[in-house]
């Protein structure tokens, strides 16, 4: 029996992981051919990052300190693209075949996968939907506010902006990864509601967990600075009560 509060309770999170391990192949299948996949795309975008205007605040002279920078800057690239591919499979399949898997976990009877197609379709849409807000957040406002921001830092502070390669292009291609995932927790979060995995009040009683899980998202996609990390966990905290009233009032 899950406590009173529990955010993921055993026997479902116990059916999760089950269901996991028999998709393990396809789950690793799929990583390693975003990876591949993502390895020659990554050049096509260091080459538009380099291109574009806007990306480089006035000023700022961009250096390469190794030979190898450029091909540790495509492996990270194409690792990300490989997470993204991974993240949509992962979601994709939990909103097919979720509810089957959690009256599994709970040793009920399972329901009838009619729904699953549908609920398939609407998760491949949201995730659309929600990758390019996020998108654009990040091209309209996040990046543009933290570029300008850092070089100005920099110059007030009597130091030349000299910005290495392979950061300066990771830094662009984190934050939009970081905001095309952060922009994914309302359907997550409802997916994960939906199916019966967590309780909604589980989710209001944990907000304080949710809060620092949140800034630690954005430590870990975004530079080690906290203006960073509140502009990459912010829109998460927003979209998560957003999701919740969401779920409130379609539930009815």
């Amino acid at each position: 029996m899950a406590e009173s509060g529990d955010l993921l309770p055993r026997a479902e999170l116990r059916a999760i992981f089950d269901h996991l391990r028999g998709r393990a192949r396809l789950l690793v299948g799929v990583f390693l051919f975003g990876f591949i996949i993502g390895y020659p795309s990554a050049e096509v975008m260091i080459e538009i990052l380099l291109d574009a205007d806007g990306y480089r605040p006035v000023g700022v002279e961009i250096i390469v300190l190794q030979p190898m920078e450029i091909i540790l800057l495509k492996l990270r690239i194409a690792s990300q693209i490989a997470l993204a591919a991974f993240a949509v499979t992962l979601v994709s399949d939990l909103a097919l075949n979720g509810r089957k898997i959690i009256a599994e976990g709970k040793r009920v009877a399972v329901e009838s996968s009619a729904g699953g197609m549908s609920r398939f379709i609407f998760a491949l849409l949201s995730i659309a939907i929600l990758g390019v807000m996020g998108f654009i957040y990040a091209h309209e406002v996040l990046i543009p506010f933290l570029l300008d921001y850092l070089a100005a830092d920099a110059s007030a502070a009597g130091l030349d902006s000299t910005w290495q390669l392979r950061s300066w292009i990771g830094f662009i291609i984190g934050l939009y990864m970081g905001s095309i995932l952060s922009f994914q927790i309302p359907l997550v979060l409802i997916m994960l509601i939906r199916a019966g995995v967590i309780e909604r009040s589980a989710v209001t009683d944990n907000r304080a967990f949710l809060w620092f899980a949140a800034a630690v998202f954005g430590a870990f996609v975004s530079p080690p600075d906290p203006l960073s990390m509140f502009l990459i966990g912010g829109p998460m905290l927003i979209l998560l009560e957003i999701a919740l009233l969401i779920e409130r009032y379609t539930s009815r």
